[in-house]
């Protein structure tokens, strides 16, 4: 029996459609979870480098700081921020 060509390949087209859209959104999705797999990795160290500390911290500890500190931005004399590996943003 022989097929209809115009209405198989409408078919095979929303269904190629389809599965374009599919692959597209699990690309995006296991990046998402890659990088939030990252994240928390970031802040398991963390809360270890926090745990390993017994009290108050009191004076300048640079493998904490190292821990802690992702990046340091200079917006002008006045405006200093500091990242910290969880996202964080203080400025000083």
């Amino acid at each position: 029996m022989a097929l209809d060509q115009t209405e198989y390949q409408a078919k095979y087209n929303e269904l190629a459609d389809r599965f374009e859209k599919a692959k597209e959104r699990l690309e995006t999705v296991s990046m998402e979870i890659t990088e939030k797999q990252a994240r928390r990795e970031i802040a398991e160290q963390c809360l270890a480098e926090i745990a390993k500390q017994e009290g108050v911290v009191s004076e300048f500890d640079e493998d904490f700081w190292y821990a802690l500190v992702d990046y340091a931005t200079v917006h002008g004399k006045d405006d200093v921020r500091f990242t910290f590996k969880d996202g964080t943003e203080i400025k000083v």
